[in-house]
């Protein structure tokens, strides 16, 4: 095995640690996020064909029928930090990996229409949302403090390469359907995509395209069976010989002061609970609500509307299906390589630094695409056949810009820098600081809670988001740039750095108590 020793400041010297098996550990609890991705993601490829399949014409229900797993990741994260306390990182890996598996064949085939395939799609969100809870807690618990950002890093990383492969995937399939004569458009006035056609075994395209997150769910279950669990956690079962052993698996020279630190951490505590968090701002603890807020921001600058939307919004601008596929098949390629980026900087540069340079970055390119969106021509009339500067084809689409060439690629270079900055900071940073932000008596309630108030988030802006789009473009995106403009105040005056920090420690940077 591998070794490292570096520092994390002139003075300061890390230990040696098994760096492999460190960075395999995270890999596996990563592939949590690599589901979390793919699931988030595959309903931009498909929804429009879901849309035509059950003729789902209101632009609320539509958001609805997209957004209502995002309640169920909300109930997932509320639930994992509990569930964890008791039975541990690894069972919640297993259960959510299960949860992945039916809910992936219950999307495809759902049996009683929208209403059947609504509630596979809450049984997809409580996998994520335990997902969301469970691996970075676990990567955060296992990784030492001097790689531990890069590690968590890793969490997003395999969320960006679900997002990606699956947009690989969706225009692989879509290409692969022999048969593009689409049917009629449905009695609502809802018109079928290449997606609503039949791709292999009698199967419609948007049906394989939920059937294919199968594969790495089962490879995810395998893996996750062989991790051992958490040494915080066996501590904390009173299970310390088996907690030294992971630990001489990570460190190089494992002491008996590193086990006994993070007994002393855990002395004073009592049971672990909701009563934890309970303080005196409006019920919670000051330190839980910067968490709330800085998970609720990561959401209000819309990177989730982006995703799940993509193909709707370069519709909206006027890009072909084809072309739209295409379009945020790139974007998708632009949040994996600045993730990249993130991991590389997280550990050298720092949390604060990088989210504050991350805010500038994305208010400048979403007040960019508001100020392209608002002043571009509108669709004024139906045109069925096409063609028009101020036509379009559905009646869905009245009101929505009308962008030229020049116009239309300035807003995909916009779309990217933004995704570019997100992918960077916020993105990966968010699940690393509120993996280890909170002291350890109250690290698994917060953290459910902070991420359930991500997921909520991102239920109201993606709920919203068609909506608003059929009413302006640029309001939505307006909006979204007024979240980049709070999101940079918010962190320069309350977010503290953890960088290299020992989650034991953790209490004293924060200026709290851990009992």
């Amino acid at each position: 095995m591998s070794t490292a020793s570096s520092s994390n400041s002139k003075d300061s010297p890390v230990e040696k640690i098994y760096v492999g098996k460190v960075l395999a550990l995270s890999l596996v609890a990563s592939l949590g996020g690599f589901l979390f991705g793919n699931v988030s993601s595959v309903i931009n490829g498909a929804n429009k064909a879901v849309f035509y399949e059950f003729q789902v014409d209101n632009g609320f229900m539509q958001g609805f029928v997209v957004a209502i797993a995002l309640l169920g990741s909300a109930l997932g994260a509320y639930l994992g930090g509990g569930i964890v306390n008791r039975h541990g990182h690894k069972r919640v890996m297993l259960l959510a990996g299960v949860l992945f598996l039916v809910a992936g064949i219950g999307t495809a085939f759902p049996l009683f229409g929208v209403y059947d395939f609504m509630f596979w799609r809450v049984i997809s969100g409580i996998a994520i949302g335990l997902a969301a809870v469970v691996s970075p807690m676990y990567i955060s618990e296992v990784a030492p403090a001097h790689v531990r950002g890069r590690m968590g890093s890793l969490f997003q990383l395999a969320i960006v390469v679900g997002i990606f492969s699956t947009q690989v995937v969706n225009q692989v399939l879509l290409n692969l359907v022999p048969d593009t004569s689409l049917k009629p458009i449905g009695d609502k006035g809802v018109p079928a995509v290449v997606a609503n056609n039949t791709l292999w075994l009698g199967v419609e395209a948007w049906q394989w395209m939920f059937l294919f997150m199968v594969i790495p769910t089962l490879l995810y279950i395998f893996l996750a069976r062989m991790l051992p669990e958490s040494p915080r956690y066996l501590v904390a079962e009173g299970r310390s010989d088996e907690a030294r052993v992971v630990m001489s698996t990570i460190y190089v020279d494992i002491s008996d002061e590193k086990v006994s630190a993070i007994q002393a951490a855990l002395d004073s505590e009592h049971k672990h609970s909701m009563k934890d968090i309970r303080g005196n701002r409006l019920g919670l603890k000051p330190l839980l609500w910067a968490g709330i807020i800085i998970a609720v921001l990561q959401q209000v600058v819309g990177i989730n509307a982006v995703f799940y939307y993509s193909n709707l919004i370069w519709g909206a601008v006027g890009f072909g299906e084809t072309r739209a596929f295409g379009t945020s098949t790139i974007i998708s390629a632009v949040n994996v390589i600045f993730t990249l980026v993130a991991i590389s900087l997280i550990d050298r540069v720092g949390r604060k630094p990088l989210l504050l340079v991350g805010s500038i970055g994305m208010f400048l390119s979403l007040g960019l695409l508001t100020l392209l969106f608002q002043t571009a021509p509108k669709c004024t009339q139906v045109i069925i056949d096409g063609g028009g500067q101020s036509g379009c084809t559905v009646a869905a689409d009245m009101n929505n810009p009308l962008l030229g060439a020049s116009e239309g690629w300035v807003a995909v270079a916009g779309m990217n820098v933004f995704v570019a900055f997100f992918a960077a900071t916020w993105g990966p940073i968010t699940w690393v600081l509120l993996a280890e932000m909170f002291p350890s008596n109250m690290r698994a309630a917060a953290m459910s809670i902070a991420v359930m108030a991500n997921w909520l988030a991102n239920f109201v802006v993606s709920m919203s988001f068609p909506g608003l789009v059929q009413i302006s473009l640029g309001l939505a995106y307006g909006l979204f740039t007024i979240g980049a403009f709070v999101s940079f105040f918010y962190v320069w005056k309350y977010v503290k750095e953890t960088k290299g920090v020992e989650l034991e420690a953790i209490a004293k940077v924060e200026g709290v108590s851990n009992d």
